[in-house]
């Protein structure tokens, strides 16, 4: 399903997502950081600042964040593991009213071994303009000081607990050519 929008000569302005539903909110991917508390971008605070609604995977670690760097959202949902369909539902229909949306985690990026993919495929099925606010990474904090090859790596996330499940988990990994970042 297209969208017919018009737009001045050189397309549309850099905020402005032609294919996302007209009157919704953005969802920020916002990361946050990993360690020290000082390793957050600038613009992660002011996305943070200014969004009304906060995802937080845990809410005391948000808490901290928001009284080290001054911001106080309207609204906090808890989105865990166990909650992100639920929460999924609540931010969801916050984008729907035109609210934007920050989806943090406890440390990182959301999404990537943590909770948030969920919500973000949900905002792309529901047309919501989906915008990454770019920080902290912990896989590639990792190897960036790891001295390996970082030209071709594969991440994995976490690996499973348990000799046999951890066996079946890196035997295909075991195979690519590159460096194996693992959690």
């Amino acid at each position: 399903m297209t969208r017919e929008t018009s737009f001045p000569p050189g397309g549309p302005p850099a905020d402005v997502d032609p294919g996302a539903a007209p009157g919704t909110g953005t969802l920020h991917v916002v990361a946050t950081p990993i360690g020290n508390l000082k390793d957050i971008t600038q613009r992660a605070i002011e996305t943070l600042r200014a969004c009304p609604v906060i995802a937080a995977e845990d809410t005391r670690r948000l808490r901290i964040l928001a009284q080290a760097y001054g911001f106080a959202p309207e609204r906090v949902v808890r989105c865990d593991e166990r909650t992100e369909e639920r929460a999924g539902d609540e931010l969801l229909a916050a984008l729907q009213a035109g609210r934007d949306v920050a989806l943090t985690t406890d440390a990182g990026t959301p999404g990537i071994s943590d909770p948030g993919f969920r919500v973000v495929r949900r905002a792309w099925a529901e047309r919501v303009r989906v915008v990454p606010v770019p920080g902290a990474c912990a896989p590639l904090a990792a190897l960036s000081a790891s001295g390996m090859p970082t030209d071709r790596f594969t991440f994995a996330g976490f690996a499973p607990r348990g000799a046999a499940r951890l066996r079946v988990f890196l035997e295909p990994l075991l195979a690519r050519r590159g460096t194996l970042v693992l959690l």
